[in-house]
């Protein structure tokens, strides 16, 4: 297989990845300044900004400050260096943070205290709820405390990543001498304490610092401020190449990773001077003392100091943001069932083996079509063999208890478990071990490459001989993310299709090295050329006169290449619109260069996370889905399915779910050429949201909203279809 030669970009033609995610992170953060979002969402997404930033410190600003310790002097396609990114990252999160704090505390905390929730100080209490809360303190909260002293016979405490603590000074009247004193806010207790009064809270810091005299009896208390650190985070794959046992080799580098160099200190506002120089130093020394000269080449310096306002932690609001208060949430929804598998007297199976089906979710019931599909094969006992990847999975959810009970009833499960999902390895780990308690066969994926595709199959005898049938999805088999992020599923029994997962299946179990595929797009075997090659023929046509469109939906746009060969077919007369939920990094409108190509990304009350992808080839259009976003590590560092959606009964469903995306203009934001986003307002009374017209379509009303009174369960809920309640 060729690969189309393909003009790189010039560094002026694309965006800098960083800044980009940053500009997404902004977006999410309208949501909270936006009006028209209920008041308890808006709460939502103040802290979802703030555990984005987490991740973001902890993985790509660790990044690029180890590069630049490490004199890295090589730049990313746009042609940035490290230092410019790094300073760039600094102004624009000091920006966002101040944006974040000013509409907490400016806007939302008393909106919310105007409608009956309230965010209490400790001197807003009555005397009654002083009582309470110092009692809570007495029984629940003290005996769970350790103070840490810092002096010569005390050195100075490691603090966790991420962990909420108290910086204290304690003063000994007896000797006149100030202390230093370190208190962790116990994660294992609520963050918001509740008081009698309906839906007032206190934070768990003001309890602890209101009681301080009682952990340091003797001594008063001259002050304490809250701080946070955020440690770098990510695995160092680079010793992974040829480990013995990967699973015990992830399990190693976990451990070491929580003790990795601090890359933020968030403090309060009005922490003195010498307190914060204090903690600098005291970290300074840590990373000093480590045996790692990429902590030690960039030591912390003030620059790495956010002031957070009075409250840190702020992705504990979400918390707060799912209090049973129906006026300030978003109107409750429940997924609708497909119509394909309503008849529960019918196996779905055999509705597959007639046609395929394509599921949305989370507007069609994850429960219903994705955990029935692996629930009816476990007890199917012509059912012979189950493969599954699980690259995130919520613990003890329908899909893992029907691939223990399948392997109970002895058929051949095999499951390929990511150790290396971001953040989930130990969950995963726990999980991979249970599987194998069961009997289930668990591979632990490629040292080098991640496992990300979302794929199940299921082997089954048949009188005409054996069958495969396969989901083939752009998410998790997760049943919490499925009620939050958009995805798409396809089942299908088609041979070709079913004999390419067999395949991929073979590789990450076995010894492969296949590259060849009849249907599939595979990461790294194929995908980059074949989505190449689609993007060229698209150019091809529009030279030709042929009918020439490309519409894609994805998480993510960065892969330089990929972004030169949609420039290409701009200027051969493609009409190309992109809808990209996060990073973003092509110019779209320069003139000469990428005037047919138009970007947008849809932010709103469901996790875009579909990928998508329609090419009008000419007038036989094609539709493809699957689990990869243009990125380079996509293509070249993941293990990744996309499949065509060849069924063209299916197509119609795919055609409006694009072009509703291509038509909101309620959650929607465009890019311009200069790599700034515009939120878009409607015009007139033809609104579109997309996801209020999904919810809409779900439930077969015409209504253009979703009005609370009517979202009962009917038969068309999970609850038709036998699913355990709580599952929903």
């Amino acid at each position: 297989m060729t690969q189309p030669a393909v003009t790189q970009p010039a560094p002026s033609l694309l965006i800098n990845r960083e800044l980009s995610w940053l500009d997404f992170n902004a977006r999410v953060l309208r949501e909270a300044l936006d009006e028209r979002t209920p008041l308890l969402e808006r709460l939502k997404f103040i802290g979802i900004v703030s555990t984005n930033l987490d991740e973001f410190f902890m993985v790509r600003v660790a990044g690029l400050r180890r590069q630049l310790a490490a004199g890295v002097v090589s730049t990313p396609p746009d042609g940035m260096t490290v230092l410019e990114q790094l300073e760039a990252i600094e102004r624009r999160v000091k920006e966002l943070t101040r944006m974040q704090r000013d509409c907490l505390h400016g806007q939302l905390l008393p909106e919310l205290a105007g409608r009956g929730v309230h965010l209490c100080r400790m001197q807003d209490l009555t005397s009654p709820e002083w009582s309470a809360v110092d009692e809570f303190f007495e029984s629940q909260v003290f005996p769970v405390l350790t103070p840490l002293a810092v002096d010569p016979g005390h050195p100075f405490p490691y603090i966790s990543n991420l962990s909420l603590s108290l910086a204290v000074e304690v003063h000994d009247k007896a000797e006149g001498t100030v202390h230093f004193a370190r208190v962790k806010v116990p994660k294992s207790l609520p963050r918001w304490v509740p008081l009698a009064r309906p839906n007032h809270f206190v934070p768990l810091e003001q309890v602890i610092g209101a009681n301080l005299g009682d952990l340091f009896p003797g001594m008063e208390i001259a002050g304490w401020y809250a701080f946070r650190v955020t440690r770098y985070t990510d695995l160092d794959l680079g010793s992974l190449e040829d480990p013995d046992d990967l699973l015990a080799t992830i399990e190693e580098q976990v451990f070491k990773r929580r003790f990795a160099e601090v890359v933020r200190l968030e403090v309060q506002d009005d922490m003195p001077e010498h307190l914060r120089g204090l903690l600098l130093n005291e970290l300074r020394d840590e990373a000093a003392a480590a045996d790692d000269t990429e902590i030690q080449g960039h030591p912390l310096g003030e620059r790495d100091v956010h002031e957070m306002g009075r409250l840190l932690e702020l992705g504990d609001l979400i918390q707060l943001a799912t209090l049973d208060i129906p006026d300030l949430r978003d109107p409750p929804f429940s997924p609708g069932v497909p119509e394909e598998v309503r008849d529960t007297e019918r196996s779905l199976l055999s509705v597959i083996r007639e046609r395929d089906i394509l599921v949305h979710h989370p507007y069609d019931s994850f429960g219903a079509t994705v955990e029935r599909f692996v629930a009816e094969a476990a007890e199917d006992d012509n059912v012979l063999a189950i493969k599954l990847t699980l690259y995130r999975t919520s613990g003890d959810t329908p899909i893992v208890r029907a691939l223990t009970r399948a392997a109970e009833r002895g058929k051949q499960v095999a499951v390929l478990v990511e150790l290396k999902a971001r953040f989930d390895e130990t969950n995963n780990i726990t999980w991979a071990r249970t599987l194998e308690n069961y009997g289930v066969h668990v591979a632990y994926g490629m040292p080098v490459l991640k496992t990300h595709a979302k794929t199940a199959m299921v082997v089954r005898r048949e009188p005409d001989g054996i069958r495969r049938y396969v989901h083939v999805g752009t998410g998790n088999y997760n049943s919490k993310t499925a009620r939050v992020y958009t995805d798409i599923g396809l089942f299908t029994a088609s041979p070709s299709i079913g004999a390419d997962v067999s395949d991929l299946f073979n590789m990450l179990t076995g010894f492969s090295r296949q590259r060849l595929y009849r249907k599939l797009l595979v990461a790294p075997a194929n995908m980059r050329v074949r989505f190449l090659e689609l993007i060229t023929r698209e150019g091809d046509h529009a030279r030709a006169g042929r009918p020439s469109r490309i519409v894609a939906k994805m998480n993510s746009l960065v892969d330089a290449e990929t972004i030169g060969a949609l420039y290409e077919a701009s200027r051969a007369g493609v009409e190309i619109d992109l809808i990209v939920r996060g990073i973003c990094c092509l110019r779209p409108g320069v003139p000469d260069v990428s005037e047919r190509i138009r970007v947008r990304s849809i932010i709103g009350r469901f996790l875009e996370h579909s990928r998508l992808w329609y090419f009008g080839n000419g007038g036989q259009e094609e539709y493809y889905i699957g689990s990869a976003d243009w990125m380079p590590r996509n293509f070249d560092r993941r293990v990744e399915a996309v499949v065509p959606v060849e069924d063209v009964a299916l197509h119609g469903r795919l055609r409006r779910l694009l072009g509703t995306g291509l038509a909101d203009d309620r959650q929607a934001w465009e890019l311009d050429a200069e790599g700034g986003w515009r939120q878009l307002s409607p015009a007139g009374e033809g609104t579109v949201a997309s996801h209020r017209a999904f919810m809409r379509d779900a439930w077969g009303l015409p209504e253009d909203a979703i009005p609370a009174e009517a979202l009962p369960r009917p038969l068309r809920s999970e609850q038709a279809v036998g699913a355990p309640a709580g599952e929903d």
